[in-house]
């Protein structure tokens, strides 16, 4: 228990170097272009997953909303694979970075910010102050729908970081519990394993959770403003 509790989530170096873009870069060789005439069992489970995801998300969207397709689902496999691969043991999770989830939301909300000032002005002018809005009030509703525009991104990236490293020390706190009691109780250390194991099947879950939170905010961020 002499480890460091925040140690997994230290930028790992090679040499000196850090190898973070490698390991942003791993989740692409999990989803293979398909080159075949007819695609094998798990080339196809993917394909299904894809487009029953882009379905669901994209009908909300207008012709030039359905452009982003292509980036909300390459968004939604990252995130998703990044985080299931972080729950593997002694690997590093690049989701508990916030400047990584900082430089994925701030150019994103920047996007459909800028096409909703491009495609639709007024419309987005007309978030800043609701209709029928007493005078005294509209300097302070300007101010504050001015800020929580801003806050956007940096909700989007703190939710994600917060719930990815929240679940990680929670399976670090509870792993190290069943350690430690391995040799004072074994009632309570086999108590303690079942929580970890079922603590483990919901973290799967919030992964995969949190990757489709993130990429549907983007998405009505963007349905917004077009």
């Amino acid at each position: 228990m002499n480890e460091n509790l925040f140690s997994s989530f230290i930028t790992p170096t090679m040499m000196g170097l850090p190898i973070v873009m490698i390991i942003t870069m791993f989740p692409g060789i999990l989803f293979p272009s398909p080159n075949r005439l007819v695609n094998n069992r798990l080339i196809s489970i993917q394909q299904w997953l894809v487009q029953l995801t882009s379905k669901q998300m994209l009908s909300i969207h207008n012709q030039k909303g359905q452009t982003w397709a292509l980036m909300l689902m390459s968004l939604i496999l990252f995130i998703g694979s990044t985080n299931l691969l972080g729950l593997l043991p002694h690997s590093f999770t690049p989701t508990t970075q916030l400047s990584l989830n900082l430089g994925m939301a701030i150019p994103l909300w920047a996007g459909t910010v800028i096409t909703g000032f491009r495609y639709k002005t007024k419309a987005s002018l007309a978030h800043f102050l609701p209709q029928g809005t007493p005078l005294p009030l509209i300097p302070m509703l300007i101010i504050i729908e001015t800020i929580s525009l801003f806050i956007q991104p940096m909700a989007l990236a703190v939710r994600l970081t917060a719930n990815i490293t929240a679940g990680h020390l929670l399976i670090h706190l509870i792993g190290g519990a069943t350690l430690a009691l391995m040799s004072i109780s074994t009632i309570t250390a086999m108590i303690t394993f079942t929580i970890l194991v079922l603590l483990t099947i919901l973290e799967f879950a919030v992964a995969l959770i949190q990757a489709y939170v993130f990429t549907l905010l983007v998405s009505l961020y963007l349905h917004d403003n077009t």
